[in-house]
């Protein structure tokens, strides 16, 4: 009879995922290593299981009712899992199915105990593990039990835990199938699982191996504490040995019992230290063989060790690639830029056009290489007094990893000393420029951006990207002219100097807080207070307002003039865009959605303006802050003048706060002409996509964004675009979207975290970033992504948060 259902596991290897699931193609691609064991067995392929349970009735109607449940949904899941389970297990299974296991098990013993798993589609991938979310039976023995665990594992892909986490991940239950995978019971001393990257530190060249007596379900299950093994390049780093008080074993009749471990061995070390490294060198040899680091389940048996699995560890960040075998440190660009979500290809591609210096990419996300800077002491100091200044976390991880001394130190050069640490001390120490360059410099760069849309608007094709790419260059040139270099510094220097020098002689915290309040030209706080103007017009037309606050629709704009007042708001809300709506939360992606191209965006914050002001509170607030500044100043000088020197000391200080107030404003203007030059190039490139959706070259216009900017320019040079590498690319971003980067790693893979000094903090205090400072207790929110958040009339916040906002928020509300 020819095995219609049925595949040795030697049949099968890791290219076949759709027919026997992600750990039978693993299982299969390990006994295709000489060197590795695997315990023998077959796999129940998933053509049994379309063929017997999706085809029954019952079934596909109780999937239809899972399909468009979402993940807090959870008492339907509870309801239609459990019925769904129950509908398989009733199912029999077909003769011809029953026929073909009962005759591959006949070539084993009668009494040979097995362990019946299973293995879906959707597991042990690249982007999900699945692990632990489909049932495995140990010691089945006998072929009727045989065959009834395999529809019990059959059930067992829908679980509650199971369906929910597809939900979460967006697996579709009826893509996703199951094989299972009828193995031969290794009846172990010894058992565990071994982690070739370490899952703690993500570090590659650290391995980690867990184990425990008897049976490996004692450490899953998390009964019993194992024993820990760090292994660095062949040599044991750390052993953690405690008491291992329990261990599962199988009976006589099958199915599995606890024990109590001898007392004698409790304490004992589960592994050799020869046992230990021949499995770090297994390890390796399996890792190299899948090309990535593994998750290995491990059983030990007299003197050998049998693998029962091995899956990729889908936690670890990715290693920014370097040319050579040197150590490196990356820093994280996105912290810096609070905004630490994954960037399109499209978006990495623009913003490494924008700057100087080279970046680095990995999993989404853009870094750069401090190692050169880690080297010297005065790069070491140049670190901290720039990426270390404005978050904590980094300045921690930087400290660390200094401390480790992870990057061998090097003698200062003194003939080519760290240009940026010189650059530093020369702004430093350099007088302030003439307070009249700072209106100069925006005129002058406004006009850039005023000449920038006379000239794209007539470009079109592979002369568009040319000019794009010929004017990256000239915006390069405006960021770091050094005009606007000196500016940019002179606020900076003297907000560090006021902080450290009023600290130093006063005992006061932050004083330039309160000194750099209701700054001119500070394009983001401008930006929160003409949206206060814009609702001081809305305010006035009651009709508008309840119209804002029940509209769907995203065309609100055109639809305001029939309401009484409509106009005048429009012409509000335009004015606004026309100044502002380039920009958007992420806006250093050029791919992120702008108020502009979807202006509804701005109508909670239009809302939570008319409900927590009265009119002319824009004015009145900018005013406040400005009196508050000079009301801190003359107290700060009077205080000064009280010391020892407090002439010389208050002088300095008055010098300092002006330069505050004539260039901190100007600080966040920069970023305002980038983002500007990035709208202009987005809205010329999706012309440019819209043309290639008629033309059917691609699906959607959006498809562009995940396409480097090299290959746009091929798709429009020759008019053909590869919709598979489109689709790949999707693909890839939705797993970069899932994980968290780091603010330092290194070359091995090592993520360096960084810690909150605690030592001042109140007992039970909330560590964090204060973007807007103040005390709230209460009920919070963590918001994942702002554009999708769902607002609530009771909240209360900044315009400039939603433009700061990083990787997580908390907002607190009486009603969440």
């Amino acid at each position: 009879m020819i095995m219609k259902y049925i595949l040795d596991l030697r049949e099968v290897n890791k290219n076949d995922p759709a027919l026997v699931g992600g750990k039978g193609a693993n299982l299969g691609e390990l006994t295709r290593m000489d060197e590795i064991r695997v315990p023998e067995g077959f796999c129940v392929t998933t053509k049994a299981y379309e063929a017997i349970v999706e085809s029954n009735q019952t079934v596909r109607e109780l999937l239809e009712q899972l399909r468009p449940l979402k993940a807090g949904d959870r008492q339907a899941i509870t309801r239609i899992s459990e019925n769904i389970r129950e509908a398989i297990e009733k199912i029999p299974i077909p003769k011809e199915l029953d026929t073909e296991i009962r005759e591959k098990l006949a070539s084993f013993d009668p009494d040979t105990a097995f362990a019946i798993r299973s293995s879906a589609t959707a597991e042990d991938l690249p982007t999900a593990s699945f692990a632990g979310q489909q049932d495995t039976y140990l010691n089945i023995i006998g072929k009727d039990e045989i065959l009834k665990h395999i529809s019990a594992c059959w059930a067992s892909l829908f679980t509650e835990r199971a369906v929910s986490y597809r939900i979460q991940n967006g697996f579709d239950h009826q893509q996703v199938r199951l094989a299972v995978i009828v193995q031969q019971l290794v009846i172990p001393q010894a058992s565990g699982v071994v982690f070739t990257a370490d899952p703690v530190s993500f570090n590659r060249k650290v391995m980690r191996i867990d184990a425990g007596f008897g049976l490996g379900e004692a450490l899953v299950s998390g009964i019993v504490n194992a024993d820990n093994y760090v292994i660095r390049e062949g040599k044991i780093t750390d052993n953690q040995v405690p008491a291992k008080k329990t261990l599962i074993r199988p009976t006589q009749s099958g199915g599995t019992k606890e024990e109590v471990v001898q007392a004698e061995k409790q304490n004992l070390q589960v592994l050799t230290d020869e046992h230990i490294l021949l499995l770090e060198r297994i390890g390796r040899t399996v890792e190299a063989h899948f090309g990535s680091p593994q998750d290995i389940e491990w059983c030990l048996a007299g003197d050998q060790f049998y693998l029962v699995q091995s899956r990729p560890i889908t936690t670890l960040f990715p290693v920014p690639e370097a040319n050579d075998t040197k150590r490196h440190v990356y820093a994280s660009v996105g912290h810096q830029q609070m905004m630490t979500d994954a960037l399109k290809p499209l978006g990495i591609a623009i913003w490494q056009l924008s700057t100087f210096h080279p970046m680095y990419t990995a999993g989404g996300r853009l870094f750069v290489d401090i190692s050169n800077q880690l080297a010297t002491e005065s790069g070491r100091e140049t670190l901290l007094n720039t990426l270390g200044k404005s978050d904590p976390l980094s300045r921690d991880a930087l400290i660390h990893i200094m401390e480790r001394k992870f990057i061998p130190e090097q003698p200062e050069d003194q003939n080519t000393p760290n240009p940026a640490h010189a650059k530093n001390l020369a702004f430093r120490d350099a007088p302030a420029p003439d307070p009249s360059l700072v209106p100069q410099l925006i005129e002058q760069n406004l006009e850039t951006i005023r000449q920038l849309n006379r000239d794209i608007s007539g470009k079109s094709g592979t002369a568009l990207l040319e000019f794009i790419l010929e004017d990256l260059q000239s915006l390069k040139q405006l960021l770091f002219d050094p005009q606007s270099f000196a500016a940019l510094m002179t606020g900076i220097h003297a907000t560090a100097w006021i902080n450290e020098k009023l600290f130093e002689w006063l005992g006061e915290k932050n004083a330039a807080d309160t000194l750099s309040q209701s700054l001119d030209y500070n394009v983001t706080s401008e930006m929160g207070l003409a949206l206060m103007d814009v609702a001081d017009v809305v305010r006035s037309y009651p009709e508008i307002v309840r119209y804002l606050e029940e509209t769907k629709n995203e065309a609100f704009l055109d639809e305001l003039p029939r309401m009484t007042g409509g106009k005048e708001v429009q012409e509000a809300i335009t004015h606004y865009l026309d100044k502002y709506g380039m920009r958007c939360p992420g806006e250093i992606d050029i791919t992120k959605t702008r108020w502009s191209e979807k202006p509804s965006i701005l109508i909670p914050l239009i809302l939570n303006n008319v409900r927590n002001f009265e009119p002319g509170a824009a004015k009145r607030k900018f005013e406040q802050g400005k009196t508050e500044a000079l009301e801190k100043e003359a107290e700060l000088l009077a205080r000064l003048r009280q010391l020892p020197d407090g002439e010389q000391k208050a002088t300095e200080t008055k010098e300092q706060i002006d330069r505050i107030r004539n260039f901190s404003g100007y600080r966040e203007f920069p970023k305002y002409i980038m983002i500007s030059h990035y709208f202009a190039y987005k809205q010329a490139l999706m012309k440019e996509a819209e043309k290639l959706v008629l033309a059917g070259k691609i699906y959607h216009k959006e498809d562009i964004f995940y396409l480097t900017f090299v290959e746009l320019q091929e798709v429009l040079h020759t008019q053909q675009a590869d919709q598979e590498l489109i689709e790949q690319q999707k693909e890839a971003f939705k797993l970069h979207e899932k994980l968290v980067p780091p603010r330092l790693m290194t070359s091995e893979g090592e993520v360096i975290s960084g810690k909150y000094n605690r030592d001042d903090l109140p007992e039970h205090a909330l560590a964090g970033l204060a973007v807007s400072s103040g005390i709230v207790e209460g009920r919070a929110r963590v918001i994942l992504k702002l554009e999708d958040a769902v607002w609530k009339q009771t909240i209360f916040w900044s315009l400039p948060l939603l433009i700061r906002a990083g990787h997580r928020c908390l907002f607190p509300s009486r009603d969440w």
